[in-house]
């Protein structure tokens, strides 16, 4: 088994919350040109409706729907929605996020709240509600939520984000074990530093020459750079065994040390 079949996800239905933005939109499109349909949710319904005309313009089937990651009720209705139009869910792509560059002392509650409740929160829930259709479905599946390298060792400038992050990879490994028995694999991919709307704020130059110089790569990565780990993690073939693991597509960030 190689090849382009070996990858393929021809028949399997995708749902990526948070596919209106930059990276996740890269690996919406790399789901979609490898067979899947897709439904995209995203903050608000402009931007759902942008990714998914972009993956219909290429004679692709895929529903863009607004959602609000906060709300479990949101989520159920995306949920709905998507197994009206398709009838099933093979795959859940974690992507919503938030991120601020407030420094520790002048983070008010409001921001702190604002940024775990979607950065972490969201994806609690919709592992509870996209997770609960897998597991009564009886078909197994691949949930794949999205860390970042704040996770720890911890970065300057992200404090809120890197602790939603942290928990992101605990609820990555704890779903992992509990939802092995019925063969879905939850896994996360942690990126290193991609230029996106979220992380614009804390890339000042200095900044920008701090995180080139402890990359030893030397660069940023680019969005289609995500879309092999997605991949990977999304097949049931490719990645069959593989699940709890937190997969670094980072240009080495995390080995670099001195």
């Amino acid at each position: 088994m190689i090849g382009e079949e070996l990858f393929s996800l021809d028949g399997e239905v995708a749902v990526v919350i948070g596919g209106g933005g930059v990276l996740a939109g890269a690996m919406a499109e790399g789901l979609s040109a490898a067979g899947a349909k897709l439904a995209i949710a995203g903050r608000t319904q402009e931007h759902a409706d942008e990714r998914a005309h972009s993956i219909t313009a290429a004679g692709r089937e895929a529903i863009g729907l607004k959602c609000d990651v906060t709300s479990k009720a949101d989520l159920q209705r995306v949920l709905d929605a998507v197994m009206q139009r398709f009838g099933k869910v093979d795959i859940l792509i974690n992507a919503a996020g938030v991120n601020s560059a407030t420094p520790f002392f002048d983070i008010t509650e409001e921001e702190w709240h604002r940024i775990l409740d979607i950065d972490l929160t969201g994806v609690f829930l919709a592992c509870q509600v996209f997770g609960k259709a897998m597991v009564d479905a009886g078909r197994g599946g691949s949930i794949i939520n999205i860390s970042s390298a704040s996770a720890g060792p911890p970065l300057s400038r992200v404090f809120t984000y890197g602790v939603a992050k942290g928990g992101v990879n605990q609820i990555t490994q704890f779903l992992a074990r509990e939802l092995a028995p019925n063969n879905i694999r939850v896994n996360a991919i942690l990126p290193g530093f991609f230029p996106a709307e979220q992380n614009r704020k804390v890339l000042t130059p200095d900044r920008i020459a701090s995180i080139l110089a402890h990359t030893p790569m030397k660069r940023f990565g680019e969005a289609e750079e995500l879309v092999g780990a997605t991949l990977f993690l999304a097949s049931k073939k490719a990645s069959s065994f593989v699940t709890g693991t937190v997969l670094r597509v980072d240009g080495g960030f995390l080995s670099m040390t001195i």
